[in-house]
């Protein structure tokens, strides 16, 4: 081995070294389970690797939720400091309004000429 190759097997040592992994837990399924799981894997993913980017988009997922209901949160709590807020009511009241436009529109087209 050269001089280089093993500076560079040193280093890449190092750099693995540094690095900690940690298990995710085993779990147990139904053969029928693990078969349809398998049978969804990309082209050259392995099940360790699927089971990984899953449980990464879980984490994200809750991850969001649990900004987006703080945030519902913090907006519930300045409404009702400010009393500055919007009745329900009138929202969906508006919204229907648009839909029932919306709806009479695409029955209705307007005429056009030729």
């Amino acid at each position: 081995m050269s001089r280089a190759a093993s500076l560079d097997l040193v280093a890449q040592l190092r750099y693995i070294a540094c690095m900690k992994t940690a298990t995710i837990p085993s779990v147990r399924v139904e053969p029928e389970f693990r078969a349809e799981v398998e049978s969804v894997l990309a082209e050259g993913e392995s099940l360790s690797e699927f089971v990984e980017a899953s449980v990464r988009a879980s984490v994200e997922r809750r991850r969001v939720q649990a900004e987006f209901i703080a945030r519902g949160l913090r907006s519930r709590d300045e409404a009702k400091r400010t009393g500055d807020y919007v009745d329900a009511d009138d929202v969906v009241a508006a919204l229907q309004r648009k839909l029932d436009a919306a709806r009479a529109r695409l029955t209705n087209p307007p005429n056009t000429r030729k």
